[in-house]
């Protein structure tokens, strides 16, 4: 029976899946994941998609926040200039969605980038309110930038096609929202087992420490943020191309404001957490939909306080996972894990 640690190499204490049992069941996960298609309506799809494209995003959000320390309020102008971005690169020049995807998460990297070049001299609440500042500035420029943007009216996306196989419904988008999802968390999960994710994550840690041990701050710091906005960028993207029609009031900041909860709820410095933190808060209203639904016969006008009642709801729940569970949903279920790993031995 398996009741302790019996890794004696570097490569075996890395290793992202531990045991066989381990890559069986991903891959049942997987297939069944791919087959939600097959069986799932339409509306419940289209909610399982928005997961998919908040899985991205948030990710992109705790690598720079969660595993860098740099706090970041930009997300929702960052997932609009990816979204943007890869509507003027496909209906101007007529690119392939497999080159609009990639070359959006570039241009919003190079955004993320040059916001970024603040971290250097401020940090906490200060980097905050200047990512926040980005988000004004970038809502400025999607407004009056009518000749890219569309101006107030927005910006209608084109189809992505695959040959003579277009992307237009909920079953066909959501492969292409996976496929790129799996990619991404891949990548991040090997991105920590580098150099550089070591660099973010000393950085965060203990910043003085990290440079005198030789880490270039400004050169990691700049880095995490053109990581963390290419993600957000093909996340937008990916979004345009579910929403299809896309404009200012898509990308409001309490878009930002999500994404914040996701991996404060989910679990900061955890690509775990922002799986779990990103399904929880997509379906946070729909089932507070659901709920004020089946009372709305006893209680009439709680259908009308929906909104409020979500606000309400989300900030109760930051609350309580700061106080009762400050490492979010991933050290819950890691303890869970290891508790019956261990059981029944564990103390």
């Amino acid at each position: 029976m398996r009741c302790g640690d019996f890794k004696t190499s570097y490569a075996s204490d890395m290793t992202i899946f531990e045991s066989g049992f381990a890559r069986v069941m991903l891959g049942l996960f997987l297939c069944l994941l791919f087959s939600l298609p097959l069986y799932v309506p339409g509306y419940l799809l289209d909610i399982v998609n928005r997961i998919g494209i908040a899985i991205i995003g948030a990710i992109g959000l705790n690598i720079l926040t969660g595993f860098t320390g740099q706090i970041s309020l930009g997300n929702a102008a960052f997932m609009a200039i990816g979204a943007f971005s890869c509507g003027y690169l496909g209906t101007k020049f007529g690119l392939p969605f497999y080159l609009c995807i990639p070359l959006a998460g570039l241009i919003t990297a190079f955004f993320g980038m040059f916001v970024g070049i603040p971290s250097l001299r401020i940090k906490g609440l200060y980097l905050a309110m200047a990512t926040l500042a980005a988000h004004f500035i970038v809502e400025f420029l999607i407004v009056k930038w009518e000749s890219v943007t569309g101006g107030v009216a927005g910006l209608s996306i084109p189809a992505p096609k695959l040959g003579s196989f277009v992307i237009d419904t909920d079953k066909s988008i959501f492969f292409l929202i996976f496929i790129v999802a799996i990619i991404a968390v891949l990548f991040a999960k090997n991105l920590f087992r580098t150099k550089v994710g070591k660099a973010f994550v000393a950085i965060r840690d203990q910043a003085v420490s990290a440079e005198v041990m030789g880490v270039n701050l400004l050169k990691y710091k700049l880095l995490s943020f053109g990581i963390s906005s290419f993600y957000v960028g093909v996340a937008g993207a990916l979004m345009a191309y579910q929403a299809k029609i896309i404009s200012p009031e898509t990308f409001p900041i309490t878009i930002a404001i999500d994404y914040l909860g996701m991996i404060i709820i989910g679990g900061l410095g955890s690509i775990l957490g922002s799986i779990y933190g990103a399904i929880f808060i997509t379906l946070l209203p729909e089932l507070l939909r659901m709920g004020t639904s089946a009372l709305s016969g006893s209680f009439p006008d709680l259908i009308n306080k929906l909104a409020a009642m979500k606000e309400l709801v989300f900030g109760l729940l930051v609350i309580i996972f700061l106080i009762f569970e400050p490492n979010g949903m991933a050290s819950r279920w890691h303890s869970i894990k290891n508790y019956w790993k261990l059981y029944p031995f564990s103390h």
